[in-house]
């Protein structure tokens, strides 16, 4: 593209940002720069440092399906080795040279005149591009607790998605607060060289064991010297997690005994790993497995039957300088505060999680606000010409994240490839697709588990403000993946 307008820019160079380039790049589009935050590309495997963080599906399925991994040292890998694949993936297709570091982007916005986005960056800069692909991923933003007091604290405190390789807790008194994914993995790996763990709990969580041992060297070897062993390897565990995934939750309704087969399950786990019958009660969960997503773990509960690991259920009160004080007036001190409270997702500043202002000026979350969470195919917004968000409200359909995001960068690669054919300098989803999407796809929500009376009190980021799985797309990866190489092109008007 001729003078200061960039053909593509993708904001973030993530997994989903260096998909996206290598996809425009296969397709002929190389006028692309990739705006990221950061210093090093990775996203989520390069912010998440905390002990303990893996992956949470076997390791054969995360990963691309055009760049195969044949030595992964785990059945689960751990994040360095998630961190140095993707690396691995975006030298060997060029994607850093394209990628433009310390970019953090504030503000897009898209002139109607020109049809272009003007995209502003923290430091005053400018880019223009013909077509805008937010890769903003799921895990970017962390959320911290609204408790009275967190500023006033005295010691350390460390957020997960921001953790401190140089602090050493060997000996310190830790409070964690929150129990979900990113607890499971880190409280077992802390609680051995802490002097005092208390971890506070709001909402209990499913956990499963994890099936993980080290790949032995002759099956690493033989995944190399033999493909088609690797793609049996990784068509099964996907076909069975995809098919656990599509009967147990999105079509809940018909069977839901696999869902309370798998829960006995975990329940077993629970029985095995804490003798006390009060301990287990207070860690099990009182909402139905799969209602907000479960861990594996084989030492997480296990971890609570220490004699110097407390599980604390009372609510705080709030944090005072040396310690935390729950509603019972107990007040444990503390040196080292330790959030594992998540990432903000479908709020109201959260995604893409910077202003994006389309036709009219109107703020996106503005109209996400007016019209609910909704986006064609989960990716295209009505009113947001030759934009593309990754992800958007109703992507989730799969059991690995990288699944999604080939998905969603074939169907905008397609976009930009027919507006470029067509000699169009503007790609907007049509108002009556969206809504015809929107529509099936809230009718779908209902055979699944997450609108079911038995996911009360779960607290689950599945559900959005309205209390609608809007993340959620009820279908199979298959068809998801179908309808991304097929979906009508028509279903967006073009203009020159």
């Amino acid at each position: 593209m001729t003078g200061d307008v960039r053909e593509v820019v993708i904001v973030g160079a993530g997994f989903s940002g260096v998909c996206a380039a290598i996809r425009l790049k296969e397709a002929g589009i190389h006028d692309i720069v990739l705006l990221e935050r950061a210093d090093d590309i990775g996203g989520t495997w390069r912010d998440n440092r905390y002990p303990g963080v893996a992956v949470d599906i076997p390791s054969v399925t995360y990963q691309f399906s055009f760049a195969q991994k044949s030595d992964w040292r785990r059945v689960f890998a751990r994040g360095a080795e998630v961190k140095s694949y993707v690396d691995e993936v975006a030298d060997r297709y060029r994607i850093r040279e394209h990628v433009r570091f310390g970019a953090e982007v504030v503000d897009a916005e898209f002139d109607e005149d020109e049809h272009v986005w003007r995209i502003t960056t923290a430091d005053g800069a400018t880019t223009t591009a013909r077509f805008l692909i937010s890769a903003h991923g799921v895990f970017s933003q962390a959320k911290y607790p609204d408790i009275e007091g967190v500023e006033d604290f005295a010691g350390k405190i460390i957020h997960t998605l921001n953790w401190d390789d140089e602090h050493d807790l060997t000996g310190e008194r830790v409070g964690v607060i929150g129990t979900g994914a990113s607890s499971v993995q880190l409280v077992p790996e802390i609680a051995p060289k802490v002097a005092r763990l208390d971890v506070y709990q709001r909402t209990p969580i499913w956990v499963v064991p994890r099936p993980d041992v080290r790949v032995p060297p002759l099956v690493r070897r033989l995944f190399g010297a033999l493909p088609p062993a690797r793609w049996a390897a990784r068509a099964a565990i996907s076909a069975g997690i995809e098919l656990a995934m599509l009967f147990g939750v999105t079509n809940h309704a018909r069977m839901p005994f696999l869902v309370r087969a798998i829960r006995r399950l975990s329940e077993r786990h629970l029985e095995r790993q804490v003798p006390d019958a009060d301990l287990r009660q207070r860690l099990r969960p009182q909402y139905e497995f799969g209602c907000k997503r479960p861990a594996l773990s084989n030492d997480y509960w296990r971890s609570f039957t220490r004699d110097n690991v407390d599980l604390v259920t009372e609510k705080i009160q709030r944090i005072l300088p040396h310690g935390i004080e729950t509603v019972d007036g107990q007040v444990r001190e503390i040196d080292t505060l330790i959030l594992a409270t998540g990432f903000k997702f479908l709020e109201y500043d959260s995604v893409p999680g910077y202003a994006v202002r389309g036709e009219s000026g109107v703020d996106l979350r503005d109209w996400w606000l007016e019209h609910r969470y909704q986006a064609y195919e989960g990716i295209s917004v009505t009113g947001f010409p030759n934009l593309f968000l990754i992800p958007a409200p109703q992507f989730a359909t799969s059991w690995s994240w990288l699944v999604m995001v080939e998905s969603q960068t074939r169907h905008a690669q397609r976009v930009i490839s027919h507006a470029r054919r067509q000699g169009a300098t503007y790609a907007g989803v049509r108002p009556g697709a969206q809504r015809q999407f929107y529509r099936a796809m809230d009718s779908g929500h209902e055979k699944t588990l997450f609108l079911d009376p038995s996911c009360a009190g779960s607290n689950s980021y599945y559900l959005d403000r309205d209390g609608r799985p809007s993340i959620v797309r009820p279908q199979s990866s298959v068809t998801v993946r179908w309808r991304a190489g097929h979906f009508p092109l028509d279903d967006y008007e073009l203009r020159s």
